[in-house]
């Protein structure tokens, strides 16, 4: 099967699942597109079976915004009539599924029929879907797709809540982890001396945005620290990490607080840290929670959106109502205890495997794609 896959290419989430599911796809024979404007920050430069094709974006002095969406239906419609895709699996509602459709549109055109699969990864639903200027072409493009998946139940119950979406089905498929990458066993102990220097690791990974509550995660290492010496590792980058500098600094915590930046391969990091903190405001599924839990690491959490379906509260983490900073440190304080990580960080590890590992997750998505295909013949 050839399949054209776009996404958004930046740090975040949706773009890690879906240049995973790429990587996955080739390896079990498939051939793979990636169609954006940049190449997806966790793709290899060289894969077998694996090709990347970059929008290019006319900058012409009557557009104040240059029209990505056109463009990249356009370059999208020119990708499948070379390479014949059978079809195309956008992730984010808008402007992907818009792009695909109008795609499609000019293919129908031309006597070719093409099944879009779009999957719905969260702010394209909760945030920039519900504001009234998207809302009617957010609706539009995802009823006019072939085949829809949402990334936890709570996101699919949102979607059909916010738009209704009353000639659409919409097939639950998680986010899913590779136990051979995100496995604790793989990687030495020495990375581990170095962040810590032999006090216990508290990691959180972003992008940093205001949803991310990074603030509250310095703010629960502190009280933690009072208690337990410890260091806390920030991995990633984006507009609220001078805010949570500057919180560290404040607390007078900055000396045990590491600000990495954007790292891609995040899972030798994990393997050093000992509990995970994710204050998030809003998380459809949490992916960097679930790498964390695959990793045999206890996830302390707020109790919002998909992440229930994640972490197993008080089995492979903690979840505490959101902005309950006192709460999530006594949690943290509590899988600290050596017995308690343990069993913890065991039930985590083999939880997290069984229910989201990338062969059985992708092959699901094998299938779907056979159905839309059997859909448009």
């Amino acid at each position: 099967m050839k399949v054209g896959i776009t996404c958004y290419p930046t740090y975040g989430g949706s773009g890690a699942v879906a240049t995973e599911l790429g990587i996955a796809l080739a390896a079990r024979g498939h051939e793979v597109h990636f169609i954006s404007y940049e190449h997806p920050f966790r793709l290899p430069h060289f894969l077998p079976r694996v090709y990347f094709h970059e929008v290019s974006i006319g900058n012409y002095p009557l557009f104040e915004y240059p029209p990505y969406d056109l463009a990249l239906a356009v370059r999208m419609h020119d990708v499948v009539l070379s390479h014949g895709l059978d079809l195309l699996h956008v992730h984010y509602a808008i402007p992907h599924a818009t792009s695909a459709w109008i795609a499609k549109e000019m293919l129908r055109e031309q006597g070719r029929k093409l099944p879009v699969v779009t999957t719905l990864h969260g702010t394209d639903i909760t945030i920039v879907g519900q504001d009234h200027s998207y809302h009617a072409i957010t609706k539009f493009s995802i009823e006019r797709s072939d085949r829809i998946t949402a990334v936890s139940q709570w996101l699919k119950d949102e979607t059909i809540k916010a738009f209704g979406c009353g000639n659409c089905r919409v097939d639950v498929i998680p986010n899913f982890v590779d136990p051979t990458i995100f496995d604790r066993a793989r990687h030495g102990a020495g990375l581990r001396q170095e962040l810590g220097g032999g006090k216990p690791v508290l990691m959180h990974i972003s992008n940093f945005r205001p949803v991310k509550r990074v603030r509250d995660v310095v703010r629960v290492f502190a009280k933690v620290r009072e208690r337990v010496p410890c260091v806390l590792v920030m991995v990633g980058d984006g507009p609220d990490r001078g805010a949570a500098e500057e919180e560290a600094r404040s607390l007078g915590v900055s000396a045990d607080v590491r600000f990495l930046g954007k790292i891609d391969a995040v899972a030798p990091l994990l393997a050093a840290a000992d509990v995970y903190v994710f204050p998030s405001e809003s998380e459809s599924f949490g992916l960097s929670a679930l790498e964390a839990l695959a990793s045999g690491v206890p996830v302390v959490a707020a109790r919002v959106g998909g992440l229930p379906d994640v972490v197993r509260d008080g089995v492979t983490g903690a979840l505490l109502p959101l902005g309950d900073v006192d709460g999530m440190a006594d949690a943290v304080v509590g899988f600290l205890d050596p017995v308690r990580w343990a069993g913890a960080s065991k039930a985590a590890q083999e939880d997290a495997h069984a229910r989201f590992a990338t062969a059985d997750v992708v092959a699901r998505y094998e299938r779907l794609y056979a159905e839309a295909l059997e859909q448009v013949r």
